[in-house]
């Protein structure tokens, strides 16, 4: 089902209204009408991107449920003023979130720029954000940073930084038995990343760990109590590409005297990346025009999203129930005067 974007314009938010309520008919199940913010903290470049991808895969993962979307950012983050203006048209700021909350929140990663997560000039305001959701939300997807800043605020879990990245496809290993990973298949997941959280130690924090993305490890995990807490390492919103955009991208700053990159595990078939891997090196080493070739635009077929809208639609299945389960005394009580 589409999902309906929330727009801060008072008179958008009318037609959008409008329009939820023509879908829905006139009496409506409240337990399959679902509102969330999606809290996108990535920087400037990938702001729509991201976007453009979260707002996919809750539409592939939604099925009968009605989603609202909300959009919010981090007024701390660096941008530039350009963006600040371009953003505005949709986005708010999270401070006024207790005053009407959201059913649940989708945190993105966002630019680090200090050495430690609590080091980061976001992470007050983004802390308060997690205290907020837990306060008056039902449920908070973290995905990549986000992930990492939230198991570290609440438990103190700090993440550990891989002598190389994470960056490629992992198989995906079914690690426990839990509603939010019901009819989800073995595959590949993307993963990009330096940083990992040690299994051991989250596990010795009660968290539990739903699936491992073979040798990158830990892949979902999620903290299940007064409110419910999931954890996304990889990425399952990815484009088919996004990997490749980001390798050339690595590539780039390696030509300005960053570390060389290496190809984005078992993306490429193997006479591709051996063809990369010397195009590249011949580029650093001024034998080959700085430019990448075409075929290192290559990319899998997607197969992530189907997994991934699956753990979404679990997600937001598992949301609805604790709303539902929410507002059955009041309704109780209103309707037969208990």
């Amino acid at each position: 089902m589409p999902v309906t974007l929330i727009r801060p314009s008072p008179l958008a938010g009318v037609g959008n209204l409008r329009e939820r309520r023509l879908r829905r008919g006139v009496v409506g199940d409240r337990s399959r009408r679902l509102r969330v913010e999606l809290v996108n903290n990535m920087p400037d470049a990938a702001v729509h991107a991201t976007q453009r991808q979260f707002i996919r895969l809750l539409e592939e993962g939604a099925g009968a449920f009605d989603v609202s979307l909300g959009l919010m950012t981090l007024s701390s983050l660096d941008r530039s003023a350009e963006a600040r203006r371009d953003m505005a048209q949709l986005y708010r700021s999270p401070a006024g979130l207790s005053a009407a909350p959201p059913d649940a929140i989708i945190v993105t990663g966002a630019e680090p720029r200090a050495a430690e997560l609590d080091q980061e000039p976001y992470w007050r305001e983004l802390t308060s954000l997690f205290d907020m959701a837990r306060a008056h939300t039902y449920a908070t997807l973290a995905s990549c940073l986000a992930a990492h800043a939230l198991a570290l605020h609440r438990d103190g879990v700090r993440r550990r930084r891989s002598p190389t990245k994470w960056s490629g496809l992992y198989p995906i290993e079914i690690a426990a038995s839990h509603a939010l990973v019901e009819g989800v298949s073995p595959g590949f997941m993307p993963h990009s990343r330096w940083n990992g959280l040690d299994e051991a130690e989250l596990v010795a924090n009660g968290y539990l760990v739903l699936t491992r993305a073979g040798e990158a490890g830990v892949d979902m995990f999620v903290k299940d109590d007064d409110h419910l807490a999931l954890f996304f390492q990889g990425h399952p919103e990815y484009d088919a590409d996004t990997l490749a955009r980001e390798y050339r991208r690595d590539v780039s700053r390696a030509l300005a005297g960053a570390p060389e990159p290496t190809p984005p595990a078992h993306y490429y078939d193997a006479e591709t990346e051996r063809r990369l891997r010397a195009h590249v090196a011949g580029m650093i080493a001024g034998r080959e025009a700085p430019t990448m070739p075409p075929y290192a635009m290559l990319s899998p077929s997607p197969g992530w999203r189907a997994h991934g809208a699956r753990m979404i639609g679990n997600w937001l299945t598992a949301v609805a129930a604790r709303k539902a389960a929410a507002r059955e005394p009041a309704f109780s009580r209103a309707r037969f005067g208990g």
